[in-house]
């Protein structure tokens, strides 16, 4: 791994913190969209970038435009139509979610050492790995600490980040991973189109988008 990609990774790990720390949804939108761009960039830098053809650079530039703008554009979009600034008491802290974002990071390095260990692999991965783990274990963190639905949103969108890095330290395939991603993130920017009319319709039946006034709802 060259030292371009080693920083990429260390950025991926500083929104991820940041993400758990946000308390403004705007801030977090914003965060999201940096780590996307990052995070696509990530596989042009590997060793194995070399064998990357025009297909596959145009397959990562559409996933930096999906990624890093489409996505977090409509998020953006239905965090201004709704009108709601800040995440209002989380389940949990944010000062506890940061506590927990390193704990991730540790957990991270144990099992990714594990991992190469078990199974005789190089270790020039390790970072790599380390990263996607935490990603992923911070995304499911952040979609279940908190109320919001964007903020929900918002974790799984950081959890499919964790999942594409996760592909990227495992294929051996490049053009198979590139294409599973695609067609992950088809799915996903249906989901955030689909989020934003039931976003719209929470907020028109309860003058708010916190997901536990669904338990109010009645046959």
């Amino acid at each position: 791994m060259s030292a371009f990609s080693d920083a990429l990774l260390a950025f991926t790990l500083l929104s991820v913190l940041m993400s758990l720390a946000a308390h403004r949804l705007v801030a977090l939108v914003k965060i999201m969209a940096f780590q996307g761009i990052v995070v696509s960039l990530i596989p042009l830098f590997l060793e194995h970038s070399h064998t990357l053809t025009m297909g596959s650079i145009l397959m990562l530039q559409v996933m930096i435009l999906i990624k890093g703008f489409f996505i977090p554009g409509f998020i953006y979009v239905a965090v201004r139509k709704i009108k709601i600034r800040r995440e209002i008491e989380p389940i949990v802290g944010y000062h506890a979610s940061l506590f927990a974002g390193l704990l991730f990071i540790l957990i991270s390095a144990f099992i990714a050492d594990r991992i190469y260990a078990s199974q005789s692999l190089p270790g020039e991965y390790v970072l790599l790995m380390i990263t996607a783990i935490t990603t992923l274990a911070s995304g499911l963190f952040l979609l279940m600490s908190r109320h919001k639905a964007i903020t929900q949103v918002i974790g799984y969108l950081m959890m499919e980040n964790g999942i594409y890095l996760f592909g990227t330290a495992l294929a051996k395939q490049t053009h198979t991973q590139y294409l599973v991603e695609f067609g992950v993130l088809l799915d996903l920017l249906v989901g955030i189109m689909i989020m934003g009319i039931v976003l719209n319709n929470i907020n028109s039946s309860f003058d708010d988008v916190d997901t536990a006034l669904l338990g109010q709802l009645k046959d």
